[in-house]
């Protein structure tokens, strides 16, 4: 893979292969890496898929990129505001309806239904509250046009209205699948069971490259999917042995897992494991007192055969 990809420039609409372009928004962070990839599709009649940040110099750059080509749609990965905030003044300037699976609480699980219910209200990252997108993109649904064919891929777990788009050999991940990272899984928005489900999906479904929402392109995305799901076990199988020590609460399974880790980052490993916690909750491996929340206390289940996974 070839996520070592020097840093493309900002706001330049870069050719990775004929009837694609990459520009990169103005958001490097921690959590973004060197920021949002918004991608164009097409020659004359074009689709854009992630328009980014609400950001008016990233608007600009992308109004100048696209240079009075016709925008046919404007496809959304999930509604993180990294992703999505741009859309409403994107839709605005070309005129053209947004899609996506749906607002940003479709298609969440049944337990992250209910930890909202219990007053759970949010993850910690920038959710699009106000996401609503024009048309529904339903798992499968497609999209033709001049640029060729665009499978939407329903692949909730990052977020539950998440979306990967194939596109020929190639896959746009979003958040989903990046080679610079894993991908945060932050409850309730973050559902790690579906995660892993995503992965197991995209498993199925052959392609040459990925192109994150973050990074570089992914040029072996067999092994690299292969190695996230290895990566998630082998977090599951330090939980859990944290945890045959004795029960214990999440900001000290985070401290024993995650040793070197900077503290700016703390939170997000915290939201990490809180969401390994809940999986393992869910298939009763591991029970919560009182009950299932970020404040409560963990410990194993003897009565449940532990899962089988390597460090």
């Amino acid at each position: 893979m070839t996520h070592r990809e020097k840093m493309p420039p900002i706001g330049i609409a870069e050719q990775l292969r004929p009837g694609l372009q990459r520009m990169l928004a103005p958001n490097a962070s921690p959590m973004t890496y060197w920021g949002t990839n918004t991608y164009i599709l097409g020659e004359n009649d074009v689709v854009v898929i992630d328009p980014g940040p609400d950001d008016p110099a990233h608007l600009n750059a992308l109004l100048q990129a696209l240079d009075g080509r016709r925008v046919a749609h404007i496809l959304v990965t999930h509604s993180h505001l990294d992703h999505s905030g741009l859309c409403m003044a994107l839709a605005k300037q070309t005129g053209v309806p947004i899609a996506g699976f749906g607002d940003s609480e479709a298609g969440r699980s049944d337990i992250m239904t209910a930890l909202v219910a219990a007053g759970m209200t949010q993850g910690g990252e920038g959710v699009d509250k106000g996401f609503r997108p024009d048309a529904y993109l339903a798992d499968g649904a497609k999209i033709n046009g001049p640029w060729g064919e665009i499978t939407a891929i329903h692949t909730p777990g990052h977020m539950a209205n998440h979306l990967c788009f194939a596109w020929g050999d190639d896959i746009f991940t979003g958040d989903h699948i990046m080679g610079w990272s894993t991908s945060l899984i932050s409850p309730p928005d973050g559902d790690l069971t579906a995660f892993m489900q995503s992965c197991r999906k995209l498993q199925d479904i052959p392609a040459v490259r990925y192109f994150p929402g973050h990074g570089a392109a992914v040029s072996q995305p067999e092994e690299r999917l292969a190695w996230l799901m290895t990566h998630r076990q082998d977090r599951e199988a330090q939980i859990l042995s944290a945890l045959r020590q004795g029960a214990a609460k999440i900001p000290s399974l985070t401290e024993s897992i995650y040793r070197d880790l900077s503290p700016g980052l703390l939170p997000a490993a915290q939201r990490n494991v809180f969401a390994h916690l809940i999986d393992l909750c869910q298939r009763h491996v591991v029970f919560a007192t009182p009950n299932i929340g970020f404040d409560a206390k963990f410990q194993i289940n003897d009565a449940a055969e532990l899962p089988v996974t390597g460090m």
